[in-house]
């Protein structure tokens, strides 16, 4: 069973991961952290307080605020309009996000902890020198006894350069630098087997082995209506955590000693296990920081290949090419039934691979005149995302 119910299931093993995580990404979004005022600051009080506590007890904290948008709004007396456009957005943020900085500084001030701002674009992970200087920068602030505070340069991103929602942005991070566990606060309490305002049989869900399709199911059950993340992503921030060996908590932020409860051993939220098998960290950059550039449509077998037998992607494989993309290009590879199943850097461009799909790999010279690899994705350049389902044609 992927899921726990029963509040004494998983409670020894919970709080042994609590004991031991010395490294903790704290991620709160807007439907925390705001009012129709502006920013909560009541809530940034408790936050602050609670940070101290737990780098009191010898451990680093890296915060994911958001926020910025709701400051700025609040200051030039702007209100919320129905389609919005990005620059109005853009311009609020670009306001705010000093006056959420200020925020922040002066309560943490109060409690002798130093602080540090960093915003980011998802540019900054996806080019891989840049995303090791991130990670190094982050580990020197800890150094120095800072506690970075992240949260995404909204001032200049757009589509292209968005992550979507700080969920995802605090899940890079955790895995990014390694981090032990992935706190993500909300305006819900955890995730649920059916949404509780309408079931009355409805559960909480204490403990998650591991994120399926069962788990990622109960995600509409029990979202947020604020904020640009929800339930949804947050199971997806999850479970890309577990994938690098990481555990994350959803929980109550509105919860003015959530963090002390948990960290003392109350069960509240919901709570997910790491992997046993754990991804290298270059390939979770390859399978969760690079947005594709294209997609492989793959024949049962070849699914099979990759899947079950551990194998690279043959042009055998290959049905369909879409997208325009060069060598060395991150690509998804789909099932007949068009779930994505892996994630990995291409040997040959989009137009080579059109010539030799369907091909066998000692015809690749022939059809294209060269033969720069045998195989279109080398299995060390490979990354399952879903394994789970049976591969027909």
């Amino acid at each position: 069973m992927t899921f726990q119910v029963n509040r004494d299931d998983g409670l020894f093993y919970r709080q042994t991961l609590f004991d031991q995580a010395k490294t903790v990404v704290l991620k709160v979004g807007s439907a925390v952290l705001t009012t129709a005022e502006g920013l909560n600051l009541d809530t940034i009080d408790s936050l602050c307080r609670q940070i101290s506590f737990l780098r009191a007890s010898g451990r680093q904290v890296i915060l994911v605020t958001s926020g910025a948008v709701a400051a700025g709004r609040r200051r030039l007396g702007i209100e919320k309009q129905p389609g919005e456009a990005l620059k109005v957005k853009q311009a609020l943020a670009a306001v705010g996000q000093g006056l959420l900085m200020q925020s922040y500084e002066q309560r943490f001030a109060e409690h002798s902890q130093q602080v540090a701002q960093l915003l980011l674009t998802h540019a900054d992970f996806s080019q891989r020198d840049r995303y090791l200087n991130v990670r190094n920068t982050i580990l020197t602030l800890f150094e120095f006894g800072a506690v970075p505070i992240i949260n995404e340069n909204d001032t200049v991103s757009v589509q292209e350069l968005r992550f979507g929602d700080n969920d995802t942005l605090g899940a890079l991070i955790t895995n990014m630098i390694g981090a032990d566990m992935y706190i993500m606060l909300s305006d819900v309490d955890g995730l649920y087997t059916a949404n509780p305002s309408l079931d009355s049989s409805a559960k909480a869900v204490y403990t998650v082995a591991k994120v399926d399709n069962q788990i990622e199911a109960m995600a509409g059950n029990s979202g947020s209506s604020l904020g640009t993340g929800g339930m949804q992503s947050k199971i997806r921030a999850a479970k890309m955590v577990a994938a690098c060996g990481g555990s994350s908590f959803i929980g109550p932020g509105r919860n003015s000693n959530v963090l002390r409860e948990l960290f003392s051993g109350q069960m509240v939220g919901t709570f997910f296990l790491p992997e046993t098998a754990k991804i290298s960290g270059r390939k979770h950059w390859i399978g969760y920081v690079l947005r594709p550039a294209g997609f492989l449509d793959l024949d049962a077998g070849a699914c099979r290949a990759i899947v079950e037998r551990g194998k690279s992607l043959l042009p055998s494989g290959i049905v369909r090419v879409e997208g325009s993309f060069r060598v060395g290009a991150p690509v998804h590879c789909r099932c007949p039934e068009g779930r994505v199943v892996a994630a990995g850097l291409i040997n040959y461009a989009s137009a080579d691979i059109e010539k030799i799909k369907g091909c066998k790999t000692c015809d690749i010279q022939e059809v294209l005149g060269f033969r720069d690899s045998d195989e279109v994705i080398h299995r060390d350049n490979l990354v399952l995302l879903n394994s789970a389902g049976n591969f027909t044609n």
